[in-house]
């Protein structure tokens, strides 16, 4: 299964962001803490170029918070400040104006020698789709101004939030790049919501999921579905999983895409635990390629 979706109007953002660009004074680029490598879209590197930028891991609710730990200090290594946030309930908020003061320090010390009195932080926030920019936008602002849905893509043109003295907020679009080199990308972004689920194969992504908990998080495989080893048999692990969630249809048979519908649902809603699917030490095989075709 080969994984793409990059709409028209995601086109239209990237040449938007680029003109935007010389607005504001920082970018923040907003990631799934789920998917601190994967979430970032490698364009974004090309568009904002030396613009200062803080990276912000949302969602870190739902993510292995020891994993979060690690990518947090993995980027800060590279020379790229982050915090992780969790802009649903507003937890860590606090911490995105206080970073982009700390970055900005020296420009804005630099004005006040010149004797010009700095205004609020112009800030851009960019990212893929689902990863809830709009979210954040309305929690920092205390009110609902921004746009907001639980399906990738709601957000479709740029608007400015102005709020408090202190911060001016540019929301954009998610923008997803046009091809995935590694096919691994894909099925993580789909696996979080990132792409719509009408544009993927739900049971193969399922056995992807799978797949990946057997791997990475054996004992949640079993406390959730009694399950020890996917192996090859596909079908009986759906069976299993289907019988023991009553997913059936006419005549008792098993209901298979009932089946991966409530797997992938369990994944994204933490039913699983918190769950990390990118490390930052990992040098194991991609579990792509055990992937039903």
């Amino acid at each position: 299964m080969t994984i793409q979706w990059f709409p028209g109007h995601m086109a239209k953002a990237r040449r938007e962001v680029t003109e935007q660009l010389k607005l504001v004074d920082i970018v923040f680029e907003l990631i799934d803490a789920r998917l601190p490598l994967s979430s970032r879209n490698p364009m974004i590197d090309e568009v904002i170029q030396q613009k200062p930028r803080l990276l912000i891991l949302n969602k870190m609710d739902l993510a292995d918070e020891k994993e979060t730990d690690r990518w947090i200090k993995h980027f800060e290594a590279e020379g790229i400040r982050a915090v992780a946030i969790n802009s649903f309930e507003g937890k860590g908020l606090q911490t995105v104006t206080k970073a982009a003061k700390e970055i900005l320090a020296p420009k804005i010390e630099r004005m006040k020698k010149r004797g010009i009195r700095p205004g609020a932080i112009r800030a851009m926030i960019v990212g893929i789709p689902n990863v809830g920019k709009s979210t954040l936008i309305n929690r920092l602002a205390k009110k609902n101004i921004a746009k907001t849905g639980n399906k990738p893509g709601v957000t479709k043109a740029q608007q400015w939030i102005k709020f408090e003295k202190e911060l001016e907020l540019l929301d954009t679009p998610g923008i997803l790049w046009p091809k995935f080199e590694d096919q691994a990308v894909g099925y993580k972004l789909a696996l979080t919501g990132a792409i719509k689920d009408t544009v993927v194969n739900m049971e193969n992504l399922a056995v992807y999921g799978l797949r990946f908990l057997e791997t990475h998080y054996p004992d949640r495989l079993e406390k959730r579905y009694g399950i020890k080893t996917v192996g090859e048999d596909i079908q009986a692990v759906f069976n299993t999983i289907g019988e023991s969630r009553k997913a059936y249809i006419q005549g008792g048979e098993i209901d298979y895409d009932k089946v991966a519908e409530l797997i992938v649902l369990d994944i994204r809603s933490e039913l699983l635990g918190k769950l990390t699917f990118d490390f930052t030490d990992e040098n194991k095989e991609e579990m792509v390629d055990n992937v039903t075709e």
